[in-house]
């Protein structure tokens, strides 16, 4: 069965930060994921991923201002050289955490700038990013998001972001699927991860409508965790998602749905 990543930007969220990486080893998960490293202390987030014997599935590449509403800035003309520096930054984080992948939010579309531009800047900018990562061996994956929850964000669905990372003609750059996401967007689920498995090299989960876990919502996860397993997905599924109560009280839809930690 798929192997479940504890998302600590979302769950155990009623403990700081730092104490996540415990609380999700205590509660049995083998590998983490989160928004951002930038913040804190790369040097203690690597100590609590060792003492807790936990992977560093994956995190972002800077997007931006994050507190003041940004999504990324992938695809923004105006600020090339600040992404440019910001893979750096990764690139840093992900070799001190052990990471071996990264993720690029594209962002919101920025007001004035023509589609043309904006393509050609977001199919640069992944091109920058996944060279300079695939030099220190760590993939890159760029993600599509739904924009009901993010209006304008620039990267809303699967084909666009196949066609995108086709242009770059890179072979460091893959899809990130984001479940939730890509039922608001798209539906069609199980087709779709199927048909592009070989290009989706991580997956993250809630359900819908709420973002909370697995069978609160619409999303049939007993058979699409049962069919991911089939087709012969074998990497991480991240559960970024919003607990509807507390993360431990909800831990339950784990066995429910026929999966392990």
């Amino acid at each position: 069965m798929p192997k479940l990543a504890a998302n600590l930007s979302m769950m155990f969220t009623e403990v700081p930060f730092m104490d996540r990486f415990d609380a999700a080893a205590k509660a049995g998960f083998k590998g983490v994921e989160f928004l951002f490293p930038y913040a804190f202390d790369l040097g203690q987030m690597a100590d609590k991923l060792k003492s807790n014997r936990l992977e560093m599935v994956l995190h972002n590449l800077p997007a931006g201002n994050w507190e003041g509403g940004e999504r990324g800035i992938a695809c923004d003309p105006k600020r090339v050289g600040e992404f440019q520096d910001g893979v750096g930054k990764a690139i840093e984080a992900a070799k001190t955490l052990g990471a071996k992948q990264l993720n690029c939010l594209a962002g919101k579309a920025p007001e004035g700038v023509s589609a043309d531009a904006l393509r050609a800047t977001f199919v640069a900018n992944l091109k920058f990013a996944a060279d300079k990562l695939k030099a220190e061996g760590i993939r890159l994956l760029a993600e599509s998001i739904n924009t009901f929850d993010i209006p304008g964000f620039y990267l809303s669905g699967t084909q666009q972001a196949l066609d995108i990372i086709r242009e770059t003609g890179s072979d460091n750059l893959f899809s990130q699927y984001d479940i939730y996401h890509m039922q608001r967007m798209e539906g069609e689920l199980a087709n779709t991860i199927k048909a592009n498995l070989a290009m989706i090299k991580h997956l993250q989960l809630a359900d819908n409508p709420g973002r909370f876990e697995p069978g609160t919502g619409e999303i049939n996860y007993r058979f699409l965790f049962q069919f991911i397993d089939e087709i012969g997905y074998d990497g991480w599924i991240g559960c970024e998602y919003k607990p509807k109560t507390t993360t431990l009280e909800g831990l339950g839809w784990i066995a429910a749905h026929g999966c392990k930690l």
